[in-house]
């Protein structure tokens, strides 16, 4: 099955940590609200705790976004889950947790034609190589598991962690990079040389269309980033040609599009 229909005049919508500016993000509450809108794509991070177990939150501490504080890395999967990560959002959602990345699995293997883009938050800093590299593997067996080789893109910061993945499996991952390269930090491969897609970055909203054109002549995506937010963010998707748009507000992206012919 093509799970990638995406194009210029289909512009694919992603939630950004969820349906982000409506429900906590990063919870199961917004994964499933924007499932049920009519998303095409769901977008996490992916963590690890101090028991090795594979979490979906965004920083690298608790503090933000739960009832808690603290490292992630330096906490249990039994500490992490007794924290409310609803309660900042507001009163309505007490209760909510974080996830398990095979909680988001089990929740989209009954939406067959759902995408995800999975965020390696673990990057291979000095004494943090072999973690890193063992989180992504272990992300990548339970996307296989699962039957998702095909329905992922697989996405980091990391220009080092991103070579990796390159290096020892090929193109069997779509993987998202971004631009411009500087983001990615050290990269020893030109990362548009083996990208699926990049989310292109500028002000106010995004990369100018040289830069989408030049992702295009590369063979890679060029997608928009959660700086969209309104009508003009979506005209100037339109006009570069992006193909994808990761936003906060799905609900307001997802009418403005379909309001244009834009979205099937």
């Amino acid at each position: 099955m093509n799970y990638w229909m995406q194009n210029e005049k289909n512009i694919f919508v992603a939630a950004h940590r969820g349906w982000r500016s409506r429900y906590p993000e990063n919870t199961m509450e917004a994964f499933r609200a924007a499932v049920e809108l009519g998303v095409d794509q769901i977008e996490t991070d992916v963590r690890i705790t101090k028991d090795g177990e594979l979490v979906l939150i965004h920083d690298d501490t608790v503090d933000r976004t739960t009832n808690g504080n603290g490292k992630v890395c330096e906490m249990t999967l039994e500490e992490i889950r007794a924290l409310d990560a609803g309660i900042k959002k507001a009163a309505c959602f007490a209760g909510a947790k974080i996830p398990l990345l095979f909680e988001l699995m089990e929740l989209v293997k009954d939406h067959p034609t759902m995408t995800l883009d999975l965020e390696l938050k673990e990057y291979p800093t000095q004494g943090r190589e072999e973690l890193a590299y063992e989180v992504c593997d272990r992300v990548l067996a339970i996307v296989d598991s699962y039957g998702f080789t095909d329905r992922i893109v697989i996405n980091s910061f990391s220009g080092k962690l991103n070579e990796y993945i390159y290096r020892k499996y090929g193109k069997k991952y779509r993987q998202h990079v971004f631009f411009p390269v500087e983001a990615l930090g050290e990269c020893k491969i030109n990362p548009y040389s083996y990208a699926y897609c990049s989310c292109m970055f500028g002000s106010p909203y995004m990369a100018n269309k040289e830069a989408f054109d030049r992702m295009r002549a590369c063979g890679v995506q060029p997608w928009a980033g959660a700086a969209v937010k309104d009508e003009k963010g979506v005209e100037n998707v339109i006009a570069n040609g992006g193909v994808l748009i990761t936003c906060d507000n799905p609900d307001e992206i997802l009418a403005l599009l379909r309001e244009r012919g834009y979205h099937r």
